[in-house]
């Protein structure tokens, strides 16, 4: 019998299995990433090496060049349009011959699983301090299961487009206080967009787990309260969706029916 895994490490860093085939979504690994520490859950322990690691754009927060080099394999490395260059520079030459740009609409088969670049409502940008662009995008992940991995993104037209799914991952906060809404989707965006997509199940991603150093009693509720509020609204909008919040490192299955 075939399943869906879908495993969360906190933040946006999420591992699927599907079909044979193994993805891992923007990892970070470490637990500390420039002002960001690790506030809870475990360090992520991956299982092995994916085959495949989706990259929604460059914020250092999803393309984290030391977790990205600390990945066991050559997996496939599917980035956003005008990223390869980057990905050359900050990984090497090896990482640059596994590398594929997509936009939306473009797709890549891995095995039994088809992956599909979407669109998202986000800066691209590296940062502030860089030149480097690359449109934001998300991903359809098409197998034993079709699942949408939204990285970044504000609300947008096109997300009626992506349904109907068996799984949402939905960011659902950020990293800290004052990171503003724009190109992020808080609870009761996220649950709009739960209600656009149409998934049969959803997991909050994108809070709970990364936070300014020495803020760690700033504004707690929008650290550890968006997965739980993301529920609730989603109960209210989409009460046909089955909703898990998942603690970092915890695992949910979904079976052929999904």
């Amino acid at each position: 019998m075939s399943t869906t895994s879908v495993t969360w490490w906190g933040h946006s860093t999420v591992w699927l299995a599907d079909s044979g085939v193994t993805l891992l979504t923007d990892p970070v690994l470490t637990d500390r990433l420039a002002h960001l520490r690790r506030m809870a859950g475990p360090s992520p322990r991956l299982p092995g090496a994916p085959d495949v690691i989706l990259l929604s754009h460059l914020h250092a927060d999803h393309f984290h060049v030391g977790s990205l080099k600390a990945v066991p394999g050559n997996p496939l490395l599917i980035v956003p349009r005008g990223a390869a260059a980057f990905t050359a520079r900050a990984l090497g030459r090896d990482a640059a011959r596994r590398c594929v740009e997509v936009a939306p609409g473009d797709e890549v088969e891995v095995g039994a699983v088809r992956v599909r670049a979407v669109p998202a409502r986000h800066d691209g940008g590296r940062g502030p301090w860089s030149r480097e662009r690359a449109a934001a995008i998300g991903f359809v992940v098409e197998g034993n299961s079709r699942i949408w991995y939204a990285g970044d993104t504000g609300l947008f037209d096109e997300m009626h487009d992506l349904g109907p799914l068996d799984l949402a991952l939905i960011p659902v906060g950020g990293w800290g206080p004052t990171l503003g809404a724009h190109g992020h989707l808080d609870p009761a965006d996220g649950a709009e967009a739960l209600r656009r997509v149409k998934a049969s199940w959803a997991v909050p991603v994108h809070y709970g787990t990364l936070w300014p150093i020495g803020m760690g009693r700033v504004r707690q509720h929008m650290f550890a309260e968006p997965g739980s509020r993301f529920a609730e609204q989603a109960a209210r909008t989409s009460p046909e969706t089955r909703v898990r919040v998942l603690a970092q490192g915890e695992t949910l299955t979904l079976g052929p029916a999904a």
